[in-house]
């Protein structure tokens, strides 16, 4: 009897533990759906720190061709804290940057891609803040591409929600993916040789880890976000001002993929809508397959409803019409239905009927 007490009292107390986190602001989010599946104060604007770099890469790859050569010039002087020691003159490819950016948090990185990329400081946060507002961060503000504080005391601010949006965001950027997840890497300019270790511990220590960004000052304190997969499972982990953020990402991670199973909900081309009286003679077809993360217990509670466009004229890749993914009664999210005409078959000339007849084509 006292073996069983002790058992039932060890599982309770394991189990509190699990979920006892330090940060003050924490989120878990489905890569492939964005379904949030564990939060705590996800909502609460706080200062995010190097964790900005995770915006400051995705704008450098979507507005300037990797292979680009920068030439360091005095705005690097600017730069403090952690960096890679850059210094005035030297080239180096945009890549390269991102890697020093992203593997060793270089500040002074930071600053020569901005002024690479957009020509100013100022002008890369318009670029920033312009891409918060596109993904939904309606609760982040940027003011540089470091995350260190200003002089004037404010500094890069967001939620742990927002930063959620902004990794599954660049999770699906295939550069971003291989510069997140490098754990060591060679960078070179035209008058020194970089080697770099990438300060996300997790890719060593956590073998499901694919990738991350940290950051600290003594404002914001520590914060981290990370990205994990295992068994076709893709989870982002966002925590802001937590002390113990290494272990509790790689604690939330291993219960939340033991508790959640991946679920294709629609295929993108075996698209059935029952009942529908438009497009029967063409191809309904989404952008890609529908999947997201559920319980055992939520797979059954999980339904779609389609609302159609009756489009009388229409070509190949147009939208008609949106499907809702919904859990019990929570739309979970929506995605745009497309159609692929039929190929039309020419009317047969008169020659090619005549000689159809002829020789049994």
């Amino acid at each position: 009897m006292k073996k069983i007490i002790l058992a039932v009292f060890s599982f309770f107390v394991f189990s509190k533990m699990v979920f006892a986190y330090s940060a003050e602001s924490m989120i878990a989010m489905d890569i492939a759906s964005g379904r949030i599946l564990y939060e705590q104060n996800a909502y609460e604007e706080k200062l995010i720190a190097s964790t900005t770099k995770i915006m400051t890469t995705i704008i450098a790859i979507e507005q300037l061709d990797l292979d680009t050569e920068i030439t360091v010039d005095e705005r690097v002087l600017k730069a403090y804290g952690s960096g890679i020691y850059i210094e005035v003159g030297e080239v180096m490819s945009l890549r390269d940057l991102l890697y020093g950016l992203m593997l060793r948090s270089g500040n002074d990185a930071a600053i020569v891609i901005a002024c690479g990329v957009a020509g100013s400081m100022e002008g890369f946060v318009t670029l920033m803040n312009q891409k918060a507002y596109e993904l939904g961060m309606s609760h982040t503000t940027f003011y540089n591409a470091h995350g260190l504080e200003e002089n004037d005391g404010k500094g890069n601010t967001s939620t742990s929600y927002d930063m959620a949006l902004l990794m599954r965001y660049a999770m699906k950027n295939v550069d971003f993916r291989e510069i997140t997840g490098t754990k060591n890497y060679v960078g070179k300019s035209n008058k020194k040789t970089y080697h770099w270790t990438n300060k996300n511990k997790l890719l060593r220590t956590y073998e499901y880890t694919v990738g991350g960004k940290t950051g600290f000052t003594e404002k914001a304190r520590r914060t981290l976000v990370t990205a994990a997969q295992k068994d076709g499972k893709e989870i982002a982990i966002v925590t802001l001002n937590d002390g113990n953020d290494f272990q509790d990402h790689q604690n939330l991670y291993e219960v939340l993929f033991s508790k959640f199973e991946r679920v294709t909900v629609l295929k993108k081309d075996e698209l059935q809508i029952p009942d529908l009286q438009y497009y029967q003679s063409d191809q309904l077809y989404l952008e890609k397959d529908i999947e997201l993360l559920a319980t055992k217990d939520e797979i059954s509670k999980i339904r779609v409803t389609y609302e159609m466009n009756g489009m009388d004229e229409y070509k190949s890749g147009d939208v008609v019409g949106v499907a809702h993914i919904f859990l019990a009664d929570k739309e979970l999210l929506s995605t745009r239905i497309y159609v692929r005409k039929e190929a039309e078959v020419p009317n047969p000339g008169f020659f090619q009927k005549l000689f159809g007849w002829l020789f049994g084509w």
